[in-house]
């Protein structure tokens, strides 16, 4: 059964104009204990005095082999949404309850395809970093190659987009491509892509043989990479999902 506890807000910083990085740790001040790829549930009232929760990925970079005191997410911003004037307005030193961890989005010791494709879209790329030391130890054992394919409107909007591509450039089996569907970067890299996520994939070739795929963000593009792996030979069994809904 997921544990339920506090949690206090110790730090946070706005990633982008719609989002905001925050920062906890439990008021019982024990560590959290979770796998990078799994999420937390908050728990709150809406004004009526009705029960909700919303979910939100663990963006703590660990590797899952021991637990964590600071437990970090990433909240977008949602008009009108209850969540966002829960998270959006909390002070520092603020507590919210939640409980968890929760979920299987997590990169399987018994994966042994030699290319992994993480496409993400939003916050849905807080999986991937929590991921990261993981990732290390993948591209460490030889033979490996990883490839996020992370979309958003424009550079402002690419989360943690600095933090990849500085693991890019000390990991070379690691491949960072920022996939902006609005606007170009004022100074473009030679990695970056033009269009949405599931359009670039094709650039990649899948194969059945060599890939597993995890998708997480925008349904709407976890569902056209989807179908665009599966008429690629992907097996159903080499594709991971994870849908982000924006809710009110």
């Amino acid at each position: 059964m997921a544990d339920h506890f506090q949690l206090r807000l110790a730090d946070s910083v706005m990633l982008a104009p719609a989002v905001r990085h925050l920062v906890f740790e439990r008021v019982d001040g024990q560590p959290l204990a979770f796998q990078p790829g799994q999420f937390l549930q908050v728990h709150f009232h809406y004004d009526d005095g009705a029960a909700t929760k919303r979910s939100y990925s663990v963006a703590t970079v660990g590797d899952g082999s021991s637990p964590v005191q600071r437990i970090e997410i990433a909240v977008s911003y949602v008009e009108g949404g209850a969540a966002t004037k829960l998270l959006g307005e909390l002070p520092h030193g603020g507590t919210i309850d939640a409980s968890g961890p929760y979920g299987r989005f997590c990169l399987q010791a018994t994966d042994t395809h030699p290319r992994y494709l993480l496409l993400a879209t939003g916050t849905g790329v807080t999986p991937y970093r929590a991921m990261l030391p993981q990732i290390e130890k993948l591209l460490a054992a030889g033979d490996r190659e990883v490839v996020l394919l992370y979309g958003a409107r424009n550079e402002a909007e690419l989360l943690y987009g600095e933090e990849f591509e500085a693991f890019a450039h000390a990991h070379p089996g690691f491949i960072f491509h920022g996939c902006l569907s609005r606007q170009t970067r004022a100074v473009p890299r030679s990695t970056d892509r033009s269009g949405h996520v599931q359009n670039v994939l094709a650039e990649l070739g899948p194969e059945p043989a060599r890939d597993i795929a995890y998708l997480c963000g925008n349904p709407n593009m976890v569902d056209a990479a989807f179908n665009a792996l599966k008429e690629s030979g992907l097996p159903v069994s080499q594709i991971r999902r994870e849908k982000y809904i924006s809710s009110r």
